[in-house]
This record gives C-alpha cells, sequence and structure tokens, in this order.
C-alpha cells in the first residue's frame, strides 16, 4: 500500500469511535503511543482504520455498528486465520492483537501489520504495460493453489468449518441471507435460490477457503509480480476449492460496466483467458476438476445476496463504505448475469 492520501480519509461519522482505550491497549501489547486514526477507503463490510503510531503503522479491523445478520463481520474468524496461516506458504499480513470487549472502541476488532505495496482495484490492470499483466495473473493463480494446498488441521481448523456438503450448506446460507437482509425483489436470486440445490455437481473436495479471493483483496510487491499479502477473510471457511475459484472467474463472465473482462481483448490487454487462467492455478497445484457453470452461477448468486446486504446497510445508515449504496445496486446485475449463464448452459 502507498501513498497515505489515496488510501484513507477522515473516519465516517457513523463509523467515529473513542481512542482512549484503544490507544492503551496500544502502548501495553505492542509498546507503541497511538497518534492518529485514519479510515482506510475500502471495506464494504467490516470498517477498516489505520492506526498512525510512533513506532509504526497498523491497520484495524473491526465490526460495523448497529445490528448485525447472524454469523456476519466475524473479525474473531479473520484473526484466527491469519494466525494460523502465518509462517504457510500463504502469504498474509501479521495479526497482533485481538480485543474481544466492546468497550473498548464499540465493537471486537483486531490489529496487523500493515504491509506496503500495490493494490490493483481492477482486473483490467490499466496501470501496467501489457507486458506487465500476465505475470499478476499467474502470481494471484499461484497464490490461490498455494491456500487451497494448505493442510488445514495440520494448522489447527479442523474445526474452522463443515468439511463436506460445501455447496449445500451455502446455498441454504446466503438463501437465509438473502431473506434476511432484502429491502426489494430481486426475482432471478429467488429463481437461483431454487434451481442451484438441484443441480449441485457431483463429488466434494475440503480446502481451506478464503471466500473473497479477488485481485484487490491482495497486495503485490512494490515492483515484482508477486503476492506479500492476502486480505479480507471474513467469509474464509473450510469449504470446496472450487467456489474460491469461480468467485476469482467473476470477472471472465461479467462485463466491462461492471468491472469485468467479458466482451474485452485478453489478448491485447496481455491477460490470460478464463480457460488459461484455470489451467495455470490447477499448474500451480490447485484442484484438477473441472470449473463449471454451476460454480460460476453460485458465485455469481453469493455476490449478489452479499451486495444485497451492502444495500441494506447503506439504506441503514452504518455501511462501511461511502459507496456502498451504488455498489448494493448492482446486486440485481449479478444476480441475472448468473440466471442467464443458467439459460445458456441448460445445465
Amino acid at each position: 500500500m502507498s501513498g497515505e492520501d489515496s488510501e484513507t480519509i477522515p473516519i465516517r461519522p457513523a463509523h467515529r469511535f473513542p481512542t482512549e482505550r484503544l490507544a492503551q491497549l496500544l502502548g501495553d501489547g505492542l509498546g507503541a503511543r497511538l497518534v492518529d486514526v485514519r479510515q482506510m477507503r475500502g471495506g464494504q463490510s467490516n470498517p477498516t482504520f489505520l492506526l498512525l503510531t510512533d513506532r509504526d503503522e497498523y491497520v484495524l479491523r473491526k465490526q460495523p455498528p448497529g445490528a448485525l445478520l447472524p454469523s456476519a463481520h466475524a473479525v474473531d474468524r479473520e484473526y484466527r486465520v491469519l494466525a494460523a496461516l502465518a509462517g504457510t506458504q500463504v502469504p498474509v499480513p501479521r495479526p497482533l492483537l485481538y480485543a474481544e470487549d466492546p468497550a473498548i472502541i464499540g465493537t471486537p476488532f483486531y490489529v496487523m501489520e500493515r504491509l506496503r505495496g500495490r493494490i490493483f482495484r481492477a482486473p483490467t490492470l490499466q496501470e501496467l504495460a501489457p507486458p506487465a499483466r500476465r505475470p499478476v495473473y499467474l502470481a494471484m493463480a499461484d497464490t490461490l493453489a498455494r491456500l487451497h494446498r494448505v493442510d488445514w488441521a495440520a494448522q489447527g481448523l479442523g474445526d474452522y468449518g463443515k468439511p463436506g456438503n460445501y455447496f449445500a450448506r451455502q446455498i441454504a446460507r446466503w438463501t437465509r441471507q438473502w431473506q434476511g437482509s432484502q429491502t426489494r425483489g430481486n426475482p432471478s436470486i429467488d429463481k437461483l435460490a431454487e434451481w442451484l440445490p438441484a443441480h449441485i455437481p457431483a463429488g466434494d473436495q475440503v480446502s481451506l477457503c478464503h471466500g473473497d479471493f479477488r485481485l484487490d483483496n491482495m497486495v503485490f510487491h512494490a515492483t515484482e509480480p508477486r503476492v506479500i499479502g492476502l486480505l479480507d477473510w471474513e467469509l474464509s471457511t473450510l469449504g470446496h476449492p472450487l467456489a474460491d475459484l469461480a468467485y476469482n472467474c467473476i470477472p471472465y463472465v461479467t462485463a466491462d460496466s461492471h468491472n469485468g473482462l467479458d466482451g474485452l481483448d485478453l489478448a491485447a490487454l496481455g491477460i490470460p483467458d478464463q480457460a488459461e487462467y484455470v489451467a495455470a492455478y490447477a499448474a500451480c497445484g490447485g484442484t484438477a476438476e473441472p470449473l463449471q457453470p454451476f460454480h460460476l452461477a453460485f458465485s455469481l448468486f453469493r455476490l449478489a445476496v452479499i451486495l444485497e446486504g451492502v444495500l441494506a446497510r447503506a439504506q441503514a445508515g452504518n455501511a462501511s463504505n461511502a459507496d456502498a449504496g451504488k455498489v448494493g445496486a448492482r446486486g440485481i446485475l449479478l444476480a441475472d448475469r448468473a440466471w442467464q449463464l443458467v439459460q445458456q448452459n441448460h445445465v
């Protein structure tokens, strides 16, 4: 991450919190004196802050204020998985402390190291020359394969989720989330909630899944095409690796108007197409099981429900991102695209 002015903003009024006890905790736990707190621009779900101290800069992730859906915004799980992966081949920021007591700043939170590097916000990688884009995609595929190769039981994550039957459980979960957060109609979500459970592919695998594996949740080395940190683990669990891969491939099936790649000349852009990217992931040790339209439809369904939740928080006034209302409005478009994929492939 580089450039504080481009990364941070003054704390939004809904996310302000007292800092006295936080300052004491940082002093006791890290030997650091708190100088200032700034809000990071990202963070649609869990508000994220930059802590400036006399010793170093740190990042704080907390639950949002207000009423929360069950199991949502689980910063304790984020901290746990970061601690479990520290020292593995999966690049993660080093977690430093976790505070469950909501009396400190109003909600549970954790503090981690601040990584300095590059975050690419759009899959077209316009800030890079075309020859430099493919290596970034290959590094992303390698990072996903590294994650899926982790021996999650050996890392103490045997109870981090329920192994097996992942898609059935996830479809049920996100259907419940949709029912609990919807603020308007979304017919395609309703159709998918009915279609998906009846079309789960045979076979099952279990791996540690990130749950939000996308380009802008990675910090790349300042000059090399190498991932130095995978961020935002709120949705991580034990699941099926193809769920992560399909979610990561959403830009391939969505148009540029939705920050996607569909319809673009990928060869001219220097970006591998979906088949090449999936093959690169498999070559790095990821699952060789084929990615099917079901997996892409499921991932779009899930993302659409997540964005509907973002919209609900925006309407309630406690969203983490100032653009949450605009982002949440994409839920209908993504659900429509998922249903279109289902109809096109007749599966």
